[in-house]
């Protein structure tokens, strides 16, 4: 199931629109985080896709409705790419994300402001991070534009690939080689915003691999020895 999370919305319309662009492309769970108030335009703009906002939750913040739902896998948008040394910000297009997800389970797809999209410390709550190319002279996109090229790439890409005997590992087992690899930086001789960035680079190389639960037991094993030898 696919969660489409606008992060503090500012305008009613542009809520109705995400109903409408949402339904477009048949996906059904709106959930508004710290939204403005609802009024009579998010309900109009939403046309023939007011149930979605009807039907929508709402939490008092992102850290909150991360915790409560229980999301296998969080993406994060935003209209700021970073380079190699913006660490929360290194992003991969649309294509690359619809090709490569394949996710059983609850995927939060977060939305950012209107004005100020997403905080760094937002996005370090996401698996991967997904940014639009866009031309030089006016490279920021409407939310809800940008949701519906997001939307389209993730449709058009709807499709099983059955393979005998591979099963992807699981959100528990994800956590655990985070954990793992948090352990091995506790017992390097790195600084405290060194092993903060690394382990945040670790968690996006995870996020982008989609991993089995065999190649995530065999990850597990060699960390365990890896942090018996540091020790």
């Amino acid at each position: 199931m696919i969660y489409v999370v606008f992060v503090e919305p500012e305008t009613p319309g542009n809520i109705g629109f995400l109903a409408r662009t949402m339904k477009n492309f048949g996906l059904k769970q709106m959930v508004l985080i710290n939204p403005c108030p609802l009024e009579h335009d998010s309900y109009y703009m939403a046309m023939h896709a007011r149930e979605i906002i009807y039907n929508r939750q709402e939490y008092p913040s992102l850290e909150e409705f991360l915790k409560t739902e229980e999301i296998d896998f969080a993406v994060g948008t935003t209209g700021e790419a970073g380079g190699s040394y913006n660490i929360p910000r290194i992003a991969v297009t649309p294509d690359n994300l619809a090709q490569s997800l394949n996710v059983k389970g609850n995927i939060a797809l977060i939305l950012g402001r209107e004005g100020d999209g997403l905080t760094n410390h937002e996005l370090e709550l996401c698996d991967v991070v997904v940014s639009i190319p866009t031309h030089e002279s006016y490279p920021i996109l409407n939310v809800t534009h940008a949701a519906a090229i997001i939307f389209y790439e993730l449709f058009k890409n709807e499709r099983t690939y059955p393979v005998e005997d591979l099963d992807e590992a699981s959100l528990d087992e994800k956590q655990d080689l985070i954990k793992y690899m948090d352990d091995v930086l506790g017992n390097l001789d790195y600084p405290p915003h060194k092993k903060k960035n690394a382990s945040t680079v670790f968690r996006r190389v995870l996020g982008r691999a989609f991993i089995s639960g065999r190649e995530a037991h065999t990850l597990k094993g060699m960390f365990r020895r890896i942090k018996e030898r540091v020790k």
